[in-house]
């Protein structure tokens, strides 16, 4: 149990996954650990061997953002357009998060990469008392958690489109048939409604001749 608690009070990143080849927005969440020291400042460390062409921060109120970028050895491109460099570093500072709070510092990336199953980010914690925190460890395969692991992305397939455009036609087809089925059954019942009516009206008729005829009868009799 004393394990378990600093353990998950670690950088991370929030989602945990995204799609493959698109964009997400990461909320890089960061705890205060210490019960003396404030959280006073931030660094996130992209990948170079995935690097993305699009980084931007979303502004954190009280936060200061320095992005740093770097050339890259081999462009990339994106959108039709070649990319020369990339952001290498986030930089958060002039806040801070108190003991028994957390922040969290969001940031829209793309293109995901479609080669890779992880992003992993580096992250420096550094304190007011001066002390930095580095979660630069990288997690492997069957072993235990590391006691500063990277706070890393996981890459999903993307989803198709062609499962839920055909459940969404399937849908389309059968709420025809329901409008139809319904469409028919009100028709049935205008008519039998109109049916009903009809009979009505002819049994008062012959009803209304059957008393003249009785009356008429009764006359005779009595001449």
């Amino acid at each position: 149990m004393l394990v378990a608690g600093p353990a998950s009070a670690h950088v991370s990143v929030d989602p945990q996954e995204a799609p493959k080849g698109g964009y997400s927005t990461v909320n890089f969440k960061v705890p205060n650990e210490k019960d003396d020291a404030s959280t006073v400042k931030l660094e996130v460390t992209f990948p170079t061997d995935h690097p993305l062409a699009s980084v931007m921060p979303q502004p954190v109120p009280g936060w200061d953002i320095k992005v740093d970028k770097k050339k890259l050895d081999k462009p990339i491109e994106t959108h039709g357009e070649k990319i020369t460099e990339a952001v290498s570093k986030v930089t958060w500072s002039g806040g801070k998060v108190e003991p028994g709070e957390f922040q969290q510092f969001p940031v829209s990336m793309g293109q995901l990469p479609e080669d890779g199953d992880q992003l992993v980010f580096k992250a420096l914690q550094t304190y007011d008392d001066d002390d930095v925190v580095r979660w630069i460890e990288e997690q492997q395969k069957g072993a235990p958690e590391p006691e500063h692991p990277a706070p890393v992305l996981k890459l999903a397939a993307a989803e198709e489109d062609g499962k839920a455009a055909g459940s969404a036609s399937g849908d389309g087809k059968a709420t025809e048939q329901t409008a139809a089925s319904s469409g028919t059954d009100a028709d049935s019942g205008d008519g039998s409604d109109t049916t009903a009516r009809v009979l009505g009206v002819v049994g008062i008729v012959v009803g209304v001749a059957g008393i003249g005829f009785g009356v008429l009868a009764g006359r005779r009799r009595t001449s």
